[in-house]
C-alpha cells in the first residue's frame, strides 16, 4: 500500500474515531445500566413470587439479586424464623441479655457454651469490626451480587416480620413473643452470622477456652527449672487420640460428615451423571437445612438446600450439574506456641524482641434471675495471629512457661456466599471447580460433583492454612510435635510467626496465608467418586491421591465402615451382586435405593465365618443369639437385631476388633475378621447385652419400634438407618433429642437433606427428601410430613420445571417491600 493511500485510510479511521468512541460508551453504559438491573430494583422495591409446592418447598422467581434474596428471605422466615432469629442474635453478642448469662447455648456440631461465654467472643469480634472491614475488601469480601443477595435477604425478613405483627404474630410457639426478636434485621446482622458459621471448625470450637482464658497466677505449677522462657514441656500423660480429636471439634464417636456418591457415564444407564448426596447434619438448632428453588429468568435457575440463614443454596443441582459437600479432614487454624517471660505471663517472646498480649475489654449487657438488666465485663486476648486460648484438655494450656493462639483461615475472608453463588451457574463439573476456586471461600467441606455430560469430581478445595510439610518440620514445638503426631495439627513456634514459621502464600492463591487449588487434592473421572468424611486419598479404589501435605489429610490410613459401606454400594452394583437390577449399572432408581438399602457394613464383616455368633455364645447371649442369627443385617424400621449389634458394637474397643488389620494395599477389604477369641470383645457383647436387659429393652424389638424422630416436636415416628460407626451410610444418631427420649434412641442426628439427582436426555429428575420437615414450627402441616416420608423410605419427586412446579402447586402469592 502506497503512503498516500496508507495516510488516506488512517486519516478515515480518525475521523471515525470519535463515533466509535461514542458506541463503546454507549454499549459501556448499558452493559453497566443491565448488571446494575440485575443488582436491584431501579425503584428501590423488591418484587418476587414465591411458589410453594407439596410438602412446602418455595419456588421463588424475581427479575433482580436484590428481590431474588428478598423472597428467598420472606419465604425461609415464613418456616423458620426461630432458628434465623437465634442466629441473628447470636452473632450480635446479645444471648446473655435475653435469654440469661450462664444458660447453656449448643449449636449441636461444635460450639457447646454458655450465654456469658459465646457473647463475650461474638462482642469482641464485632468490637474489632472485622465483618465491617472484610466487606470494605476487595479480595477478602463479597461480591456486590451477593451484598445484594444479602440486601434482600434481611429486607425479606423484616418484611415477613411487619406482616404478622412482629413477634406476637409468629405462629411458631418456640419464639411466639419472644423479645430477642427484634422487628428489624441488618445486612450486617447476616454477615456476622455467615462470619459465625465459616468459624464452625476452628475458632468456634473453642469458644469457652477463648472466652475464659487467663494468664497463670504466681503460683501456677510449670515455671521453666532455669528461670528462663522455654517451650512448654509434653505431659508424661496424654490424652487419647480420640479424645484429643474430640476436643479438636473431629470427635470419632459422634462425627460431623456427610456421604456422597457421583456416578458417571461410563457406569450410569443412561450415560449421564448421576449424585446421591446426603449431607449428616443436626435436626434440630443452627444447623439445619431448608429447601428452596431460586430463579432469574435467563440468569439463574438453581435448587436444592441450605443451611438456614444462609441467602443461596449450598447443595444443590441446576440443569446440567449437581454436587453435594462432605465434611473435609483439612484444619482451618493452627495453634503457635509463644515463649513467656518468667513471672510475666502476657508478655512473649519475639524475633523483634519481647511484646505484650492485646487485652481486650468486651462489656454487654446480661438478664439476672430477677429479670434485671446488669453490665457484664470480660476479657479476652490476643496476639497478632488470634485469640489466645487455655485448652489444657488438647494439651494447649495457658502455663507459666508458654500460651497458645490460633490464627484461623476461615476467620481471614467473607467469600463463602460468593463461593456458593458461583458455583450455581456453572454448567460442568470443571466450570464448578472453577466457581469455587474463584470464590475461594468453601469454609471446611469437599465437594462432590456430576454433569450432565457424564463427568465426575472430587475435590478438597476447600480454606487450608498454607502450612506444608517443610514448615511443619522446622517449626514444631515439642508440644506441637505432639499434637501433629496424635493428630495430624501442626504446633507451631510462635517465636516465628511472622518469620520463617509464618503461612506460605501460593501462586495461584486467592489471597495470602492459604493453598491454592494446585496445592489442593482433585479428581475428574468418567466412573464414579465417593467421599464420606475419610481423607481425599481414595475417591475411588481405583485412585489414589498422594503428595500432599499432611495438614489437609492422611494418606495410605484407614477407611471407616462407612465409608466402605458407601464403596460397596457403588461397586456391588457394578458387580451385579446386589440383587437390586441385571443390568450392571446405576439407574435412577438403583441410585435411590442406595440411600435406603441401610446395610450395616460393621455386622457383614463380623458375622463372616460365624465370628458374631461365636463372641454372642461365649457372652452366655441365650435368646439374644437366636436374633442375632436371624437379623436381616440392615437398620430398617422392620429390622429384628439391630438395637443387639448396634449396642455390641459401640462398646468394642476399635484396637482389638479385628484378626486382619488395615492393609493400605486392600483399603476396601482390610481390616476384617472379627477377634471373637478375644476377651475384651467378648466382654463387650456381655456389657451390651446386660444394658438392654436393664433398660427392658427385648432382643426380639423391631428396630422401627427403637429409634424414632427426636427433632423439636416431631411425633414418634419409626425411621430407619443407624450410627455410621457400625457401617451405616445412612447415618442417623440421638445426640441431644428433644422429644420421645423415652425411646432407646431418638434421632436427632444425621441424614437431612437427601438428594438423588439424575440427568437424562430429557432433563433432570431429581428425588430429594428433608428429613425434619420444611417447617420448624411443630404445628405446621410441613413440620413432619418429609419425616414420615423418610420413616417409609419414599422421596419427594422435586419439581423442576415450571411444568412440574404449576402440577404440584400448593399456593402462590407475591411479596414486596423496600430494604
Amino acid at each position: 500500500m502506497s503512503f498516500s493511500r496508507r495516510a488516506t485510510a488512517v486519516l478515515a479511521a480518525l475521523a471515525l474515531l470519535p463515533a466509535l468512541v461514542a458506541v463503546q460508551a454507549a454499549t459501556t453504559t448499558v452493559e453497566a445500566t443491565a448488571a446494575t438491573s440485575l443488582l436491584r430494583p431501579a425503584d428501590g422495591v423488591y418484587r418476587a413470587t414465591i411458589r410453594r409446592t407439596e410438602h412446602g418447598i418455595p419456588h421463588i422467581t424475581a427479575r433482580d439479586y436484590g428481590s431474588l434474596g428478598f423472597g428467598h428471605g420472606f419465604a425461609t422466615a415464613e418456616t423458620s424464623i426461630c432458628s434465623l432469629a437465634d442466629t441473628l442474635l447470636t452473632a450480635r453478642g446479645e444471648r446473655s441479655r435475653y435469654l440469661g448469662a450462664n444458660r447453656r447455648y449448643r449449636d449441636h456440631v461444635t460450639l457447646d457454651a454458655t450465654n456469658r461465654q459465646t457473647d463475650t467472643l461474638f462482642t469482641d469480634i464485632r468490637n474489632r469490626r472485622v465483618v465491617e472491614r472484610l466487606l470494605a475488601d476487595p479480595r477478602r469480601g463479597p461480591s456486590q451480587e451477593t451484598k445484594a443477595i444479602v440486601r434482600g435477604y434481611t429486607a425479606g425478613i423484616n418484611r415477613y416480620l411487619r406482616s404478622v405483627g412482629g413477634s406476637p404474630g409468629i405462629e411458631d410457639p418456640a419464639c411466639r413473643g419472644a423479645a430477642w426478636i427484634r422487628p428489624t434485621a441488618t445486612p450486617l446482622d447476616l454477615w456476622y452470622g455467615v462470619y459465625a458459621a465459616n468459624l464452625l471448625a476452628s475458632t468456634g470450637v473453642f469458644v469457652p477456652q477463648i472466652a475464659d482464658a487467663a494468664p497463670p497466677t504466681a503460683d501456677d505449677p510449670g515455671l521453666p527449672a532455669t528461670g528462663t522462657a522455654s517451650f512448654a514441656e509434653v505431659p508424661r500423660s496424654l490424652p487419647s487420640r480420640d479424645d484429643l480429636f474430640a476436643g479438636l471439634g473431629k470427635d470419632p464417636r459422634a462425627p460431623f460428615g456427610s456421604n456422597a456418591t457421583a456416578v458417571g457415564a461410563d457406569s450410569t444407564a443412561t450415560g449421564h451423571g448421576m449424585l446421591l448426596g446426603n449431607p449428616h447434619f443436626p435436626w434440630r438448632g443452627r444447623y439445619r437445612f431448608t429447601q428452596s428453588h431460586l430463579t432469574i429468568p435467563g440468569e439463574y435457575d438453581v435448587a436444592g438446600a441450605s443451611l438456614i440463614g444462609s441467602p443461596v443454596v449450598n447443595i444443590g443441582f441446576n440443569d446440567d450439574v449437581a454436587w453435594s459437600h462432605t465434611v473435609s479432614t483439612a484444619y482451618r487454624f493452627t495453634p503457635y506456641e509463644y515463649r513467656t517471660v518468667p513471672g510475666a505471663p502476657t508478655t512473649y517472646l519475639t524475633e523483634e524482641g519481647p511484646r505484650e498480649l492485646r487485652r481486650r475489654e468486651v462489656s454487654f449487657l446480661a438478664k439476672g434471675r430477677d429479670g434485671r438488666l446488669r453490665t457484664v465485663t470480660e476479657d479476652v486476648y490476643r496476639t497478632a495471629q488470634g485469640y489466645v486460648l487455655h485448652a489444657p484438655d488438647v494439651l494447649m494450656p495457658w502455663s507459666p512457661a508458654s500460651f497458645f493462639a490460633i490464627r484461623d483461615a476461615n476467620a481471614e475472608h467473607l467469600r463463602t456466599i460468593d463461593t456458593f453463588h458461583g458455583m450455581a451457574k456453572a454448567h460442568n463439573v470443571r466450570q464448578l471447580l472453577a466457581a469455587e476456586d474463584r470464590g475461594a471461600g468453601m469454609p471446611w467441606v469437599n465437594t462432590i460433583a456430576a454433569d450432565r455430560a457424564g463427568n465426575v469430581l472430587y475435590a478438597d478445595h476447600s480454606v487450608v492454612p498454607n502450612v506444608p510439610d517443610e514448615v511443619v518440620a522446622r517449626c514444631l514445638t515439642p508440644v506441637g510435635a505432639a499434637l501433629f503426631e496424635l493428630a495430624g495439627l501442626p504446633g507451631l513456634d510462635g517465636t516465628r510467626a511472622s518469620g520463617d514459621c509464618a503461612w506460605r502464600t501460593d501462586a495461584d492463591a486467592s489471597r495470602p496465608g492459604v493453598f491454592g487449588p494446585g496445592n489442593l487434592p482433585e479428581t475428574f473421572r468418567r466412573d464414579w467418586v465417593v467421599n464420606a468424611n475419610d481423607s481425599y486419598w481414595l475417591p475411588n479404589p481405583e485412585q489414589r491421591l498422594e503428595g500432599y501435605d499432611r495438614i489437609i489429610g492422611c494418606e495410605r490410613c484407614e477407611r471407616s465402615l462407612r465409608t466402605r459401606m458407601v464403596y460397596r454400594y457403588v461397586m456391588d452394583r457394578l458387580a451385579g451382586r446386589d440383587g437390586l437390577a441385571a443390568d450392571r449399572r446405576v439407574s435412577h432408581r438403583t441410585l435411590r435405593l442406595f440411600e435406603h438399602e441401610n446395610r450395616v457394613f460393621g455386622a457383614e464383616l463380623a458375622r463372616r465365618d460365624g465370628d458374631l455368633h461365636e463372641v454372642c455364645l461365649a457372652a452366655d447371649g441365650g435368646r439374644a443369639c437366636d436374633v442375632l442369627t436371624t437379623w436381616d443385617g440392615r437398620s430398617d424400621t422392620r429390622s429384628v437385631g439391630t438395637h443387639v449389634f448396634q449396642e455390641f458394637w459401640k462398646r468394642v474397643p476399635a484396637e482389638l476388633l479385628w484378626e486382619v488389620p488395615f492393609d493400605p494395599a486392600d483399603p476396601v477389604g482390610t481390616p476384617r475378621d472379627l477377634n471373637e477369641k478375644n476377651p475384651q470383645v467378648v466382654a463387650a457383647m456381655r456389657d451390651a447385652l446386660a444394658y438392654l436387659r436393664e433398660r427392658q429393652v427385648p432382643f426380639g424389638a423391631r428396630w422401627g419400634s427403637l429409634q424414632v424422630a427426636g427433632d423439636d416436636g416431631a411425633p414418634a415416628i419409626p425411621v430407619g438407618g443407624g450410627e455410621g460407626f457400625a457401617g451405616n451410610a445412612n447415618a442417623v444418631s440421638s445426640r441431644f433429642p428433644a422429644t420421645n427420649r423415652d425411646r432407646l434412641y431418638p434421632v436427632s442426628y444425621g441424614s437431612s437433606h437427601i438428594q438423588a439427582v439424575a440427568f437424562t436426555d430429557h432433563g433432570v429428575d431429581a428425588d430429594t427428601i428433608l428429613t425434619y420437615g420444611q417447617s420448624l414450627d411443630p404445628t405446621s402441616r410441613y413440620s413432619s410430613d418429609q419425616t414420615r416420608l423418610f420413616g417409609r423410605e419414599q422421596w419427594v419427586d422435586f419439581p423442576w420445571t415450571d411444568r412440574q412446579i404449576r402440577g404440584d402447586l400448593v399456593r402462590s402469592y407475591r411479596v414486596s417491600g423496600r430494604g
